[in-house]
């Protein structure tokens, strides 16, 4: 039997709904990672904790990781500008001490907003301390020539309470008061899969990228020329699929991380019917399903695609009919 992991070098994780939930871990998610035969690289859009961090995180659930398996987007960042600018220089970091962290393990100087002088550029990732003063130095500072780099641009956080504003918001902030746009390196933008790969000395065409959103986790890793698996612990389901536009379409569907070491069936055409294992689907203006289990999901989820694409149905059509199944 071929597992599906069997076909890469590496696989590049997402954190919050395929590994853990909050502060626990996901069922088999723990058993199921450090089962693999493949290194794992544990990527964040979260820029206010640094690597060691998130590092003693995963261990203190069981995960046998090590520091420099896990990529932040403030690291991101970091490793991204150190490529352009002098060893040293003074840039300015907005966020929580993941950003500060991570610029001087870059080799850069890390200034903070009250700090005096001149500098090269801005580094901006999320922290629940940032003020409108801060967001003031770094718009200053941007429109007097440094550069402008932002972790991420995710407009929401989730937290216990409902969502709060994220990083994206407080970057939305200071471009209302620049001309100018920032280089974005978090997910879903390719630098931080290309990063992850590049950590492990994976070719990122034979490394594998787990998440649970599409429009970050999976959209980005397809961007960066990588095969995707969408992991049904999370945020997008079945559902969502469905009507994800090409770019956000997972290569793989899979109900929980276990699914990583199975066989997974290869996808095929019989006359209309869309056929995974022993499942088969086909879609006019219906959609007919044969079978059970996740293959049946897997088979549906071809035909709606391919009837999207045919222009015989819309990506909400899509939906409807896979919620209706």
């Amino acid at each position: 039997m071929t597992r599906l992991i069997d076909d890469y070098d590496a696989l590049v994780s997402d954190l919050d709904g395929v590994v853990v939930a909050g502060a626990s871990a996901l069922a088999h998610a723990v058993d199921s990672v450090n089962s693999l035969p493949v290194p794992v690289v544990f990527v964040t859009n979260n820029a206010s904790r640094t690597p060691s961090e998130v590092g003693a995180m995963l261990r203190g659930h069981g995960i046998r990781t090590s520091d420099d398996r896990v990529l932040t987007s403030s690291f991101a960042a970091a490793r991204e500008l150190a490529e352009v600018v002098p060893p040293g220089s003074p840039v300015l970091a907005i966020g929580g001490p993941g950003v500060a962290v991570c610029l001087r393990e870059a080799g850069l100087e890390p200034r903070s907003p009250q700090d005096e002088g001149e500098v090269v550029a801005v580094v901006q990732g999320y922290g629940s301390g940032v003020t409108a003063a801060d967001l003031g130095a770094a718009a200053v500072a941007i429109r007097a020539g440094a550069r402008w780099i932002a972790t991420n641009e995710d407009l929401t956080l989730p937290t216990e309470q409902g969502p709060v504003p994220g990083n994206g918001s407080l970057v939305a902030a200071v471009r209302a008061a620049v001309d100018t746009d920032p280089l974005v390196v978090g997910k879903p933008h390719p630098p931080m899969y290309a990063l992850a790969a590049d950590l492990v000395g994976a070719g990122v065409s034979r490394t594998l990228a787990v998440g649970d959103r599409l429009e970050t986790d999976i959209a980005g890793a397809e961007a960066a020329g990588m095969h995707t698996a969408l992991v049904l612990t999370g945020v997008h389901g079945v559902v969502d699929a469905a009507g994800a536009s090409p770019p956000c379409r997972p290569t793989y569907v899979l109900d929980d991380l276990r699914a990583l070491t199975q066989e997974y069936p290869h996808g095929a055409r019989d006359g209309d019917w869309s056929c995974r294992g022993r499942a088969r689907a086909r879609c006019d203006r219906t959609l007919t399903v044969e079978g059970r289990g996740m293959d049946a999901v897997r088979a549906a989820l071809d035909t709606l695609w391919a009837a999207v694409d045919a222009g015989r149905i819309t990506r909400e059509d899509a939906r409807t009919l896979m919620a209706n199944r």
